[in-house]
């Protein structure tokens, strides 16, 4: 049965790999590394700045992550592609042949708005997995605005653009926190009385942040957003609602 190790890199800033994610990658036998396509180079040439600036010696095989079939509706065309991408780990892993653990370099944290634990849930035969915990969106997010994540005592929710746009304000929390959300959800809030904390390329040289009432900062966000998009041609980022001055 192959080991199959899921490790957590933070949010773009190479200090954010923990000293277990560093073992783990110098212990690996081969580690996997997504192409993601025209102009994102940069996110997988950053994978290849951690390993050599953490000296792993293991070989590394880049592979080409499928597209979505739009086409679809959103959670079959999320089911499909799962199944391609775990197709093709599948597919590299026999090409290799590794004698010993296979690692894969995830963004953020495994088990917050990652899809690799479920893609290796799809694998047969089922690999025997260790997660190495990475830091998120939300602690990156929350630490640049020097903020907590939580009211004294309050719910927080933890959603994304999609069910924000769709459903409104979750019932119930006094903050919010969206990932996932490249349109810009946030400017159909019916909130008045709302703040927001927002961030993109987290923890990267990049970092662009802005904050304050949503119904003031807003336009200056979606400006922001789009100048940042357009120069790197990609871009990452999430926000956190919350009610009130404050909270």
């Amino acid at each position: 049965m192959q080991d199959l190790w899921l490790i957590g890199i933070g949010t773009g800033n190479p200090n954010h790999v923990t000293l277990e994610a560093v073992a783990a990658l110098r212990d690996a036998a081969l580690i996997l590394v997504p192409r993601k396509g025209p102009g994102k180079e940069d996110l997988a040439d950053l994978r290849h700045q951690i390993l050599d600036r953490i000296g792993s010696p293991a070989p590394v095989a880049e592979f080409d992550m499928p597209l979505r079939d739009d086409g679809l509706p959103y959670l079959q065309r999320v089911a499909q592609w799962h199944g391609r991408i775990a197709a093709i780990w599948a597919r590299t892993i026999e090409a290799h042949r590794p004698e010993g653990p296979v690692a894969l370099l995830v963004w953020g944290d495994p088990a917050l708005y990652d899809s690799s634990l479920r893609i290796a849930a799809r694998l047969h035969p089922m690999p025997r997995l260790r997660v190495v915990p990475g830091i998120s969106s939300l602690q990156a997010l929350t630490a640049a605005h020097a903020i907590p994540l939580n009211t004294v005592g309050g719910a927080v929710t933890v959603t994304t653009g999609r069910r924000l746009r769709d459903h409104g304000w979750p019932a119930g929390a006094e903050t919010v926190m969206v990932m996932l959300d490249g349109e810009c959800s946030f400017q159909h809030v019916a909130a008045p009385d709302a703040e927001i904390w927002w961030g993109a390329f987290l923890g990267m040289a990049e970092q662009v942040l802005a904050s304050g009432p949503l119904a003031e900062v807003t336009p200056r966000i979606l400006a922001l957003r789009a100048e940042a998009r357009a120069r790197h041609g990609w871009i990452m980022d999430s926000y956190l609602l919350r009610r009130g001055p404050g909270g």
